[in-house]
Order: C-alpha cells, then structure tokens, then sequence
C-alpha cells in the first residue's frame, strides 16, 4: 500500500566508493531499498545503477524523491594519484616576513610538480597581535594579478598571515585580484583552514587544485541525475557529518575530503542507536577505524596530512588501516596488504574466477559472505584461512587500540562490506554489534546526513559579558544553519569551542561554535 499523504517524502543517498557505489532509498528512518554496484570506471554510470535499481526496487518514481545525498571520494583521489588537479598562483600577503619559508616548501615534490610552484609574495598579514606587518600595496596586487593571468593560471590561493583573527586583507586582495582575473577560482585561506600560516596555505592550496575537477565531477552528478529523471535538490557530504549544496562544494571541494568514513560513522550511529563508541567500517581497500562522540565523529585536533600535505582545517579524527575486501593475502594468510585489487575485485579475486588471493576469498571460503561462486575457494587449506581470520583480528584489534579514548570499553559498531570477516568480540572494545544494512552504512549516513552551520569569530570581552559573546556566536550558528537548509526546530548546538588570545587587545577569545539541524526547507543548490 503506498504511503498516506503525510508519509514523509523519500530521500536518496549516494556513496561512491574507489571500489564499489552504494545507493540506498529512506524514508525517516526506514530502509526501503539499497543496493551496491562496483564503481569502475564510469562513475556517473554507476551511479545511475544503483539509483534506478533501488528506485525499482522500492516502487518509487523520480519526481517523489524529496533530496538527494550524495558522497564522494573523487577528491580525495585526486590529490593522492596526482591527477587532474589545476595549476595554481599562491599570493601570500605578509612581506616583509615569512620570506624563509617559502610556500609549499613541505609538499613532496611530484605533487608539488602537478600543481605548479608559482608563488607570488606581497606586503600584508598582521602581528600575532592584530597589528598589520604592513599595509596592503593594491598596486603591487594588481601587477602580480596580471603576471598571473599572462602566466595562464586560472586558479589563485590566497593566503594572509593572522587572516583567521581578522579576513579583511585577504577580501581586498580578491577584489584586486578579480578586476585583472574575473572568471578564476579564487580561495580564500580563512574560509577552510585555521591558525596556523604554512596548513592553512596548504589547505587553500589544495582547495585551488581542486577547482576545475569540482566543476567536472558536480556536473557529472547532475547529468546522473537528469538521465534518472530526478529534480531533488543534491547536496554533498562534508567531513563533518553535515551536508552543503552542490554550489558551495563547487567552491570548496577539501571538504569532501574523508566524506565517506565519515558517512559511515553517522549510519553506524543511525542503525545501531548509539551516540558513543568506536567504529570499524570495512571497506574495499581500507578498515577506517574512529570514535563517535555525541553521534559523530571526534574531530582531529593536530594537523591532518592529506596526499602527504600538512592542512589543520577540520578533519575526523580516523585512522585508516590498509585492510580492505580486495586486499591482497599473502605468507599463507600471515600478512594482508596494504596493496589491494581495488575496483577490479570482480575480475581478480579467485572467487569471482580470478587469479588473485584477497580477503574477499577467504570470507568466501569460510562461509562468511555469500560472494561470486565459493567452488572456486574450496579447495583453500583451512588453515590458511583460519590464520587470515586471525591477522584480520589482530589488525583491527590494534587499531582500536589506537583510536579509543581510554581503557574504558566502548560499544563497538562494525560496517562496510566487509564487516563479517570480523566475528565475535575484540579485546580493545566493548560489545561489538553489527547492524541490519550494515554494508550500506555509509550510504545511509549520507541519506540522513543534518545540515549545518558554524560560527569562528574572534570576539573582545572589554565590556561586555562572556556568556552575551556565547549567545551571540550561538544565534550566529544557528542563523547559519537555518539558513543552509536546516529545520529551526531541530536545530541543537553539538560543539563550543573557547580558546583565550591573551596576546591580542581587548580582551579577546576565540568562539567556535557548531550547529546542527534536520533538513527542512530546501536550499538552492
């Protein structure tokens, strides 16, 4: 019978994997269908598979569709194979300081060689104090604009230092910048990394390389979608655990980066409902292994190496272990990995009539997933296989080991496609639980992913009181979630962060406030 007319509308959920593309259809809470496909090599292809098949499935049309959520790895890719990455101007305002260090000085070098070494310093930046190193040259600016554009480089990162205690230098640069470079992709440092020069030039660096793959993969979702025949609204996962528009991850790409964990990590917490505990999500190539704290992930509080480059924007805090369902077997299943057969499982694994041992086929083999035609693991020596059970244990026992808080015994949530080679309990945490649907976790995580918003402002408590500075910076977040697309009545504040600057006038202190809500009235895309 379908759903009476006050039946919430369905929304879609995406993930696209390196190895496979989950897709499930929910309803509130429910699961109405999903399904898993491998991605190869034609994402958008895969992602019109696995959206029609649960369409199908659970009997509903396009236009009943009520969002569309979609998480993505393509990003991330990039950065770490090198490839289809713009070249990019670095315009750094702090001269005469900070000529030592030149940008990307710490970038490996064939990284650093897609990107291009084209650095540009101009006067500008602050003190530690607030005071400015010196003021703006605005034709000093305007020359460097017009190297840039002689140089053909369509993708600019600036970056000033202090820029998070106050943005003004890096706005007037842009606005210099775009008299001589209109149509470029301009980031600015302060609006993805924090304190901290040489990371936060990092991030806005990689942001920048990531401009003109951010248009190619966004329109390839929306042509996926069009040939589906869906007009939702699509939005992206963020590492956060909240959604953006697909406009705003046009702008800023970095912050798909470790998207998909992270999804994982909010289905697990959705199908088990737990709010504390460790998480173990199983994938084709990695284990991702983090914490969940209030319902997601805990936040990495250093530095985030992302393809070998230092970034301090705001990363989960994961750690990811190089076991995986294609993962190679090897010493008669004494050591798995890190290498991994990726999105050709069906081709390579022997259970699929491949040639290569995985971790695919030793689940196969001991009857723990129903994969390809287990003859073609039969005649594996049991105990070789009991023996990779073991190493697969005691690989994702150590990394817990790692990641938990504390010698407390937490909940343990186990997902991912390969969540069964990991059978009964582990020393390192408490009762393990494996939910219904557990192997689309990270697509359900980005069906029912909040929306938010986030208020990072330096306030000075000379006259006035902390707790009015609190409320304000909580209103601000709040106002910045509603409008982002959140409900105003599931609307929560799920972090507050307060770091006194004794070093700055006024009295001041650094808020950082985070809110959270439902997805209500829809944004524009």
């Amino acid at each position: 019978m379908p759903p009476g007319p006050e039946a919430a509308a369905p929304r879609l959920g995406i993930d696209v994997g390196g190895t496979n593309t989950d897709a499930v259809l929910m309803r509130d809470s429910e699961v109405l269908a999903w399904h898993k496909t491998p991605t190869g090599t034609d994402i958008a292809a895969a992602i019109v598979v696995a959206a029609r098949e649960v369409l199908s499935e659970a009997g509903v049309a396009p236009a009943q569709i009520q969002a569309v959520m979609l998480g993505t790895t393509q990003f991330t890719n990039a950065v770490i194979e090198r490839r289809r990455l713009n070249r990019v101007a670095v315009l750094r305002l702090a001269a005469p300081a900070t000529t030592a260090v030149l940008p990307m000085a710490d970038w490996p070098a064939d990284l650093a060689a897609a990107v291009g070494q084209y650095h540009f310093l101009a006067r500008g930046g602050l003190e530690f104090d607030g005071r400015p190193i010196a003021p703006l040259d605005h034709a000093e600016l305007a020359r460097q604009a017009r190297e840039i554009r002689q140089l053909g480089l369509d993708a600019v990162a600036v970056t000033s230092v202090f820029a998070p205690l106050d943005a003004e230098m890096e706005r007037q640069a842009e606005d210099i910048l775009r008299r001589e470079l209109p149509d470029a992709a301009i980031t600015l440092s302060h609006r993805i990394g924090r304190i901290g020069l040489l990371e936060r030039e990092n991030a806005a660096i990689l942001n920048a390389a990531l401009a003109g793959l951010a248009d190619r993969v966004l329109a390839a979702f929306a042509r996926a979608m069009a040939d589906i025949g869906l007009s939702a609204p699509l939005y992206i996962s963020q590492n956060d655990g909240t959604l953006m528009t697909a406009g705003h991850a046009a702008r800023y790409p970095v912050l798909t980066f470790a998207s998909g964990p992270t999804n994982s990590m909010r289905g697990a917490a959705v199908l088990s409902g737990e709010t504390d505990a460790l998480v173990v999500d199983i994938g084709g190539t990695t284990s991702d292994v983090g914490l969940l704290l209030e319902g997601f992930p805990r936040e990495a509080a250093m530095t985030v190496e992302v393809g070998g480059v230092r970034t301090n924007f705001r990363m989960p805090d994961l750690l990811a272990v190089g076991l995986g369902g294609g993962s190679l077997v090897r010493d008669d299943g004494a050591r798995i990995g890190p290498d991994s057969v990726g999105f050709e499982l069906q081709r390579r694994a022997l259970v699929f009539g491949g040639d290569t041992l995985t971790l695919s086929d030793i689940a196969a083999a001991a009857d723990l997933l129903p994969l390809g035609d287990r003859s073609r693991v039969a005649h594996l020596d049991p105990a070789l296989v009991d023996r990779a059970l073991v190493t697969a244990r005691e690989m994702i026992n150590g990394a817990l080991d790692r990641v938990r808080p504390s010698a407390g015994r937490l909940p343990l949530l186990l997902v991912g496609g390969g969540a069964a080679v990991i059978q009964g309990e582990l020393e390192a945490a408490g009762p393990a639980i494996r939910p219904d649907h557990a192997a689309v976790a990270n697509a359900i995580g980005a069906a029912i992913a909040m929306v938010g918003g986030e208020c990072d402002r330096v306030f000075s408590l000379d006259g006035r009181d902390r707790e009015d500075a609190v409320a304000e910076a909580i209103a601000d977040a709040t106002a910045r979630a509603a409008a982002a697309g959140a409900a105003e009545d599931s609307i929560r504040i799920t972090e507050i962060d307060e770091i006194p600057l004794t070093y700055l006038p006024g009295n001041a202190t650094r808020l950082r406030v985070k809110a959270v809500g439902d997805l209500g009235t829809m944004a524009a895309p």
